[in-house]
């Protein structure tokens, strides 16, 4: 995924005492969208389902896969194999919602704990000959950091080859693309519609009706995780220069759309 400094609002009824005007901060918007990652079982029953989904389409398209090629799916790390919701939680209780340096600190100690369902999916595609890239826009400083993490973890393929972080742009199309010359790219696996293709690539803008026009690629190719805490989509509100969080804040409640 490509990380953002925004945080996307999961309740459109924000608890009394956590409104920016009582706490002080827009960063307490985000508690909800926090604990429900963290205490929910529908988060949990969300994830399982979307790799149940991956199981189902990978065979399937192993069947149709082009001869010739080596197989892999191609997966996002934050919020789709790695859980940092402890991290979004710390940043809350600091009044914030994002700091670069909080986040490399973070990805240094390698401590995430993972997605449900995600290493017993990559498993079951390793156990079939069908090898995983970990396209993330971590950048390249954090490389150390997220190898440690995904190895003690146990995911397949946690090396420098199969770990591809961000350089220069944070549109992952180039990356994909130069895969696709060796590899069939089976599945791709995400919590940011960027994750998937450059058609998605519109931060800051509306991405509803790309996802109407790719509607059958959903849960057949392109397998989505549920994250209530931040993405691109929310890039839209957040117009007119560098806002503070309270300003944030205002903007999303501006946005919502009421009777």
């Amino acid at each position: 995924m490509n990380r953002s400094i925004f945080f996307a609002l999961l309740a459109v009824i924000v608890p009394a005492g956590l409104t920016a005007q009582t706490s002080g901060t827009g960063a307490k918007d985000y508690t909800n969208a926090i604990l429900w990652q963290q205490r929910s079982g529908e988060y949990r029953a969300l994830s399982f389902q979307a790799y149940n989904y991956a199981r189902l389409s990978l065979d399937q398209r192993l069947k149709e896969a082009e001869r010739g090629k080596l197989n892999c799916v191609v997966v996002d790390i934050d919020e789709t194999v790695l859980d940092n919701s402890p991290f979004q939680a710390s940043e809350v209780k600091k009044g914030i919602s994002f700091d670069p340096l909080d986040w490399a600190k973070w990805t240094a100690l390698g401590v995430a704990d993972t997605v449900p369902g995600a290493l017993s999916f990559l498993k079951y595609a390793a156990d079939r000959n069908v090898e995983t890239f970990y396209i993330s826009n971590r950048m390249v400083a954090e490389q150390e950091g997220t190898l440690n993490n995904l190895k003690s973890m146990g995911f397949p393929f946690a090396d420098v080859a199969h770990l591809i972080l961000k350089s220069t742009t944070s549109d992952k199309e180039p990356r994909r693309q130069q895969l696709s010359e060796k590899y069939n790219i089976l599945l791709l696996c995400g919590d940011n519609l960027s994750d998937f293709s450059n058609v998605f690539y519109r931060e800051g803008k509306d991405t509803k009706e790309q996802v109407d026009q790719a509607q059958a690629l959903f849960g057949s190719r392109f397998i989505v995780l549920p994250n209530p805490m931040y993405g691109d989509w929310e890039n839209q509100f957040y117009k007119g220069g560098k806002l503070d969080e309270l300003e944030k804040s205002r903007k999303r409640a501006e946005a919502l759309n009421g009777y």
